[in-house]
């Protein structure tokens, strides 16, 4: 099979021409009931509903899935190998690559789009959970999860213009907010990471998940840090291994929790946010939902091991 290599060019950039792209360890990776998730376009409502109980629990158990991409979402392409394109991910910091997560996804999922139409001055995240791109005469385009990110173009009375790999189109102003590129989203409180993570309670645990469609714990941890103005580490060892460290018995709602085997002295292998009061706002494991859990009497209690903060107002010395 042969393999392309790719060199990213000063005036253009690869995005995200999906919904979600799904990032797979390799190119076997995806099976026949993926259809639906490695297509162009996308249907990730009917892809998740589709999935039984075994079928999710294997994209962990079987290490198919490393992470999501949401619609827009900038990738350096590396190469193809015949229809799937090896991409690294500046978005989602991680320790397997200096410059962000990599993995494999659908070529077909991939568009190569002008720098400079993609860099504007203003760029607008969507705030509900699912929003609607929409052409000039209103007629729904493509369906794209909370925190997508996109280019404004210019603002009309009740939507903004987009520019998107699909050309110009429009989106419903109540559905997003508008930042300065440069700037970045306000950085937010610990409380507000709640409150944003409270919005998902019932959302059903997605191995790999980055997506309103369905979250994984370290997954929904860094989108509800991303909601909030800060872009923090992918995966729950990474997010572990930086931020500011917290004495568990000062802990504050936002910070992160991570749990590990053997009583909290073996492998990690679970985070979640202190929600206050002894409790915890997480995504738990395959065949659960988002909740929010009383960590004293179970197993989270006893593999507690860690707490670190990336929310702003922590005081210099970890109390």
């Amino acid at each position: 099979m042969i393999e392309q290599t790719f060199e990213q060019s000063l005036d253009e950039c690869w995005v995200t021409a999906v919904q979600v792209a799904t990032v797979w360890t390799n190119p076997e990776s995806a099976r026949e009931i993926d259809k639906a998730g490695i297509s162009n376009p996308t249907d990730i409502d009917q892809w998740v509903a589709g999935q039984t109980f075994t079928n999710r629990a294997a994209l962990c158990d079987e290490n198919r899935v490393q992470t999501q991409l949401l619609y827009g979402e900038r990738v350096i392409v590396l190469a193809v190998k015949a229809d799937w394109a090896h991409v690294i991910i500046p978005t989602q910091p991680s320790h397997k690559e200096e410059r962000g997560y990599p993995g494999w996804v659908p070529f077909r999922q991939l568009e190569r789009v002008s720098k400079q139409d993609w860099e504007t001055e203003r760029t607008i995240t969507v705030t509900d959970k699912f929003a609607w791109l929409e052409d000039k005469s209103g007629k729904r385009v493509i369906k794209v999860s909370y925190q997508t990110h996109l280019p404004l173009r210019r603002e009309a009375t009740d939507r903004v213009e987009v520019v998107t790999s699909h050309g110009q189109l429009f989106i419903k102003k109540a559905a997003i907010c508008i930042f300065e590129t440069t700037k970045g989203l306000a950085k937010q409180s610990g409380e507000r990471l709640i409150q944003e993570g409270k919005r998902f309670l019932g959302l059903d645990y997605f191995w790999g998940g980055m997506s309103a469609f369905g979250y994984d714990c370290s997954g929904f941890c860094y989108v509800m840090h991303k909601a909030n103005g800060y872009r923090i580490p992918r995966d729950a060892g990474d997010q572990a291994a930086n931020g500011q460290r917290i004495r568990l018995d000062h802990v504050l709602p936002g910070d992160l929790l991570f749990f590990a085997y053997d009583n909290g002295k073996g492998k990690l292998h679970h985070v979640g946010m202190y929600y206050g009061d002894g409790h915890m706002l997480h995504s738990p494991k395959t065949g659960r939902q988002i909740e929010i859990l009383k960590l004293k009497g179970t197993v989270y209690e006893q593999e507690l091991c860690i707490a670190t903060r990336y929310w702003q107002g922590a005081n210099d010395d970890g109390q």
